[in-house]
């Protein structure tokens, strides 16, 4: 049984250095994770050491994405010089490690106007996708000046990741303040306001209409779906308002694919499979934030019913997705 991870993290130095060196309002607090224990350690490593850490756990490839908030809170310049450096690192990593590594693209969201070009690249590099955030300073995913982004992801094939971010500094102070520091972080970002984020980025890009006038394009989001399958008695609602082709729920069964993100629970698998169907689903363990055992992988795989299904959400669907090919290809 072959394993593929495709929510799996990495940085740079250089990438670390310019997002410290941002002004304090600039500066996306959340960096704080990618710096305890070792984790900044193993995210800047994309050789051996992973490959080493990927052989423990029984993954046989990784598809590597930029931890976040990768180049955003950059200036465009820097965004740009930036996500270009780094996909021609990745790229460089795959080279070295055909069988291991595959990657997703970086774009600099700062500036609009550079994004699909730098899309373009990155799959003739052999990119297999892009990570993106559902906001880029005060402008969202879905702002009509990224429509050449999804008209070219579209026309390419490759999917987009919109991975989760802290909200803006208004929103935390409204909603996530009034605790200690750290405890308001938390709150604002991997218990609950990241997840809120990204579900809500995706669903403005469902009542924007990206996927009626694109209905080839595929988005992947993490964590089962960042809570938006469990809400569609609510949201199917916006079709009607919003004079959308289909409900929010169709296109998330036909655009949209979702990954576990390490969370390895039985109970978020079944309400996956309640809201969409198991060609869907895909395995990662967000790599080095979640850290299951080799063990705990394979307990969670045997939840499967069927070989079939576990192979789709192993390796199967994302091979599909994202064009890798088989070992014996």
């Amino acid at each position: 049984m072959a394993v593929i991870g495709i929510e799996e993290h990495w940085t740079t130095p250089q990438l670390a250095a310019a997002l410290k060196a941002l002004p304090e309002e600039d500066r996306d607090d959340s960096l704080a994770f990618n710096e305890m224990g070792d984790n900044l350690e193993r995210l800047e490593d994309i050789g051996e050491a992973r490959i080493a850490a990927m052989d423990a756990l029984g993954i046989d490839m990784q598809v590597l994405s930029l931890a976040p908030p990768a180049t955003g809170p950059l200036a465009p310049a820097d965004a740009v010089s930036l996500s270009r450096d780094t996909n021609d690192f990745a790229a460089e990593a795959v080279r070295r490690h055909p069988a291991r590594l595959r990657a997703m693209s970086t774009l600099p969201m700062a500036d609009p106007a550079a994004v699909a070009g730098e899309l373009e690249r990155a799959a003739g590099l052999g990119f297999v996708g892009a990570m993106v955030y559902g906001r880029t300073g005060g402008t969202a995913l879905d702002d009509p000046c990224y429509d050449d982004l999804f008209a070219t992801a579209a026309a390419l094939g490759q999917p987009i990741f919109i991975h989760p971010q802290i909200p803006s500094r208004t929103v935390r102070d409204a909603a996530y303040a009034g605790f200690d520091p750290m405890t308001s972080l938390a709150l604002s970002t991997f218990s609950w306001g990241w997840h809120i984020e990204a579900a809500l980025a995706a669903l403005r890009l469902i009542t924007r209409g990206i996927f009626d006038r694109h209905p080839g394009l595929q988005i992947v989001l993490g964590h089962w779906g960042e809570l938006l399958l469990f809400w569609s008695d609510r949201t199917d609602s916006l079709s009607r308002i919003a004079g959308l082709q289909r409900k929010p729920s169709e296109y998330i069964r036909t655009n949209v694919h979702i990954t576990s993100s390490g969370m390895l629970n039985p109970a978020l698998l079944r309400h996956a499979l309640a809201a969409t169907t198991v060609d869907r689903l895909l395995f990662s363990t967000d790599y080095p934030f979640h850290r299951p055992g080799a063990t705990d992988v394979q307990k969670f795989l045997a939840e499967f019913e069927t070989d079939e299904d576990r192979d789709k959400f192993t390796a199967g669907n994302a091979r599909k997705l994202f064009g890798i090919d088989s070992p014996d290809a």
